[in-house]
């Protein structure tokens, strides 16, 4: 099936694995909740028990370096495209609202992203991930 929008999370490289988790779920959750329409139907095994519904397409996972992430951060941005953001801060923090705190706190240009989300039309993401490579 080929859709007319895609999903893709950018993740900086040098994070732990542990980290690269936990941005990957908390960016795709922000997808979720833009982007209602692009959440599947909920499953059923054949015993009849009931399980939560997924995001409903692909999701192409990029890596990068921190130039790399601040110039897709840019292109998102000037293409009219609204990411998920995840910074180095929130991992000092405990809860959401401490984590939109720091992102506050901060100009965008001085960001210490470990991650991006978005999702556009596939040739607007095309342009954002250009040069990117999957995630290893």
């Amino acid at each position: 099936m080929l859709f007319d929008t895609k999903i893709a999370v950018v993740i900086r490289n040098d994070l732990q694995p542990w980290q690269k988790l936990n941005v990957a779920s908390f960016l795709t959750g922000g997808v979720a909740a833009a982007f209602p329409e692009c959440i599947g139907d909920a499953y059923e095994d054949a015993s009849g028990t009931n399980y939560l519904a997924l995001i409903g397409q692909p999701i192409l996972i990029y890596g990068a370096d921190a130039p790399a992430l601040s110039r897709a951060l840019d292109r998102a941005l000037t293409r009219n495209v609204t990411p998920a953001v995840y910074t180095e801060d929130m991992f000092k923090t405990t809860h959401d609202a401490a984590n939109r705190e720091v992102v506050k706190a901060v100009v965008r240009t001085d960001l210490n992203l470990v991650g991006i989300a978005m999702r556009a039309e596939r040739k607007v993401i095309d342009k954002i991930v250009d040069g990117l490579k999957f995630h290893s």
